[in-house]
């Protein structure tokens, strides 16, 4: 009896055990909705809208607008050739989008999402785009001539060419008159000096390689990195050097970091979100690796609703980087769990 007695005990305590060990690995996040947009082709960056709760998204040669209050598409901004990235400019009343094929950056207007002006006369091929509200400048950072454009925001003129030294990605502002830029081929992070527009500094990220999305803690002056080997590298932004990583999916081409719960993601086009929560300035830890979708490459986050988004389509079968089919392009609207 008393053997019997045992052994049941002991299976109750397994069944908890285990009961247990499933709630510490239950997902904090979870996907609230899909949201499908129109026409097909590649995609890049996307970038919401804080004042007015819009989503843009870029998508072959249009950019899809969201209503996050509906969850709806509500425009399309057409003839914006091999769309990369669009920068708000709440103060404004301006959206930036820069056009790679045509190396241009299209301008409209935030509440009509009509055309304003085409700026033409970037580097080759604009890639990641940032409006710097501090010097009222738009920087396109330009993947082929390793450079960036400088553009009056007011005015809408080119004014300058910064040279990089290598081909540069995703940037960042921290808003009191320096830009941060990943430059993907020499593994370095470069600060531009938003008025004199010259490089500052630059510092070797290693052990991270090839990075690409890039995100900024404006208080602790920390910059995320996500890198080509599934590597986040945490960067003092004022001393200019590397604190600590982190391991994240392969794929990365985006990464968000949300200053109300301290936490960043990456977006791995395997199909994870790795989601890294910040312990203090210079501790970090992996929470978990959420399933998402391949393709689900870049990222961007509201910082109202904490809601995260994720463009990506089905896949047809291939190698590298390969084609959507056809109908099947969305957003992944992921939310926290409540």
């Amino acid at each position: 009896m008393k053997r019997t007695l045992l052994f049941f005990a002991g299976m109750i305590l397994m069944v908890c055990f285990v009961s247990l060990n499933a709630r510490a690995q239950k997902s904090e996040y979870q996907v609230a909705k899909s949201i499908q947009l129109t026409s097909d082709g590649g995609w890049d960056y996307l970038s919401v809208d804080d004042v007015n709760q819009k989503l843009f998204v870029s998508h072959s040669s249009q950019v899809n607008v969201v209503d996050l209050k509906t969850g709806e598409q509500i425009a399309v901004i057409p003839e914006t050739s091999g769309v990369h990235g669009i920068a708000i400019a709440n103060d404004l009343n301006k959206a930036f989008i820069s056009c790679g094929r045509d190396s241009s950056v299209t301008v409209v207007d935030l509440s009509t999402f009509k055309l304003i002006a085409k700026v033409t006369g970037t580097g080759k091929n604009p890639d990641a785009i940032l409006y710097d509200p501090f010097s009222k400048k738009v920087f396109t950072f330009n993947g082929r001539s390793s450079n960036a454009t400088v553009i009056d925001a007011v005015a809408l003129k080119i004014i300058a060419t910064i040279p990089l030294s290598g081909k540069p990605e995703f940037s960042q502002t921290d808003g009191k008159g320096k830009i941060y830029v990943n430059i993907e081929d020499k593994s370095l992070i470069a600060i531009i000096n938003s008025v004199t527009l010259k490089v500052e500094k630059e510092w070797s990220i290693a052990p991270g390689e090839e990075p690409s999305g890039l995100a900024l803690d404006n208080v602790n002056h920390r910059l995320f990195s996500v890198c080509g080997n599934k590597m986040m590298t945490i960067s003092d932004a004022v001393a200019g050097k590397v604190i600590t990583t982190v391991p994240i999916g392969g794929g990365c081409d985006g990464v968000a970091f949300d200053p109300a719960t301290k936490r960043i993601f990456s977006s791995n086009g395997e199909g994870t979100m790795t989601v890294v929560q910040q312990v203090s300035a210079d501790e970090y830890k992996v929470l978990e690796n959420f399933p998402t979708q391949q393709g689900a490459r870049t990222i961007t986050v509201n910082k109202t609703t904490h809601h995260i988004y994720l463009p990506t389509a089905e896949l047809l079968p291939g190698e590298g980087r390969r084609q959507s089919k056809p109908n099947t392009f969305k957003v992944l609207d992921i939310e926290p769990v409540k």
